[in-house]
């Protein structure tokens, strides 16, 4: 193993683990929190690596071995450096710390050029608007049809509900991996075989196994602690507004963009739609600093992103 094939592994394993423990929640951390009484963590852990094993191996036969889903078009493969292991050993350490940060910036900062990387960020920038105001208007209809509080699923629609959201974690899982896969992709080559897309794939499911015994890890605070969260109504429809959202990003160019972006985005036009509507019991006093203290946690990825590309470009 030379030198350079050392670091594309190291790189590798650390940006499996951060892109799965941190962007990963994105998509099944509502799913994990209204699931989490009622299944045990392995059964969650097998549907989704269900999905996750069709996902990279349909991506893998569609586009010649190349699981990234062609997001990588704009950034060729190079030699991986020692310096290109530095962006996700940082977003593993702030992962712990439970900072929702984009994965996307941070670690493709390090391989693409300072064009490219500005088309991620208007890409991203533009998500993140799109997405609250779909969501605004979505949950200023669904605030006035769906309280959670007060308007309990009845049991016999249990069943019903649960299915459904299920299957739109699964196509949500499905949407989020075609996107975000260019993150762990970018340390591979751009055509695997298949001892190589094994091997992924026991990586991959290795460390989803992790997030689902430890019910989310620390990101799913950000979960949590939104409106609602934990209930499968409000759950099913949170996945399938991002689905939607993030299939249609994918249908604009190939750039990678932050799904942590659009994912935040959406959260905070829901809180603020719910605080609209229920503005007797929930105030926009509560709504505003927790909008704002997720926002600045993306300052601090973004600011962390531009310094790893002055740092690569500019010194290395």
């Amino acid at each position: 193993m030379d030198i350079h094939t050392f670091y594309a592994l190291v790189g590798f394993l650390l940006a499996a683990y951060a892109v799965i423990g941190n962007d990963s929640v994105q998509t099944l951390g509502t799913f994990i929190a209204s699931n989490t009484r009622v299944f045990k963590w392995y059964w969650l852990w097998l549907a989704a690596s269900g999905v996750l094993v069709f996902t990279l191996v349909y991506g893998w036969y569609t586009h010649d071995g190349d699981i990234s889903f062609g997001r990588l078009e704009k950034i060729p493969y190079e030699p991986i450096q020692w310096y290109h292991a530095i962006a996700p050993l940082a977003l593993v350490l702030l992962t712990r710390l439970g900072i929702p940060l984009s994965t996307t910036f941070l670690v493709l900062s390090a391989f693409a050029s300072t064009v490219v990387l500005e088309k991620m960020l208007i890409k991203s920038i533009v998500g993140y608007g799109v997405a609250a105001i779909v969501a605004y208007g979505v949950w200023m209809i669904v605030a006035r049809i769906v309280n959670e509080k007060h308007s309990k699923v009845k049991k016999e629609h249990r069943v019903y509900w649960r299915s459904f959201q299920w299957v739109s974690t699964g196509f949500l899982w499905f949407s989020w991996l075609s996107h975000d896969m260019a993150n762990i992709a970018v340390f591979l080559p751009r055509t695997l075989s298949v001892e190589m897309l094994l091997g992924v794939l026991f990586v991959l499911v290795g460390w989803l196994g992790y997030i689902f015994k430890t019910s989310g890890g620390k990101i799913q605070k950000v979960v949590l602690e939104k409106s609602g969260a934990r209930f499968m109504r409000s759950a099913t429809i949170i996945d399938l507004v991002y689905a939607f959202l993030l299939v249609y990003f994918k249908q604009i160019n190939s750039i990678p963009m932050s799904t942590t972006w659009v994912f935040v985005g959406l959260l905070s036009g829901r809180e603020l739609a719910i605080a609209t509507t229920y503005r007797e019991t929930y105030h926009l006093g509560y709504v505003f600093p927790l909008i704002g203290k997720d926002f600045l946690k993306m300052m601090v990825g973004l600011a962390a992103s531009v310094a790893i590309v002055l740092m690569v470009h500019h010194v290395l």
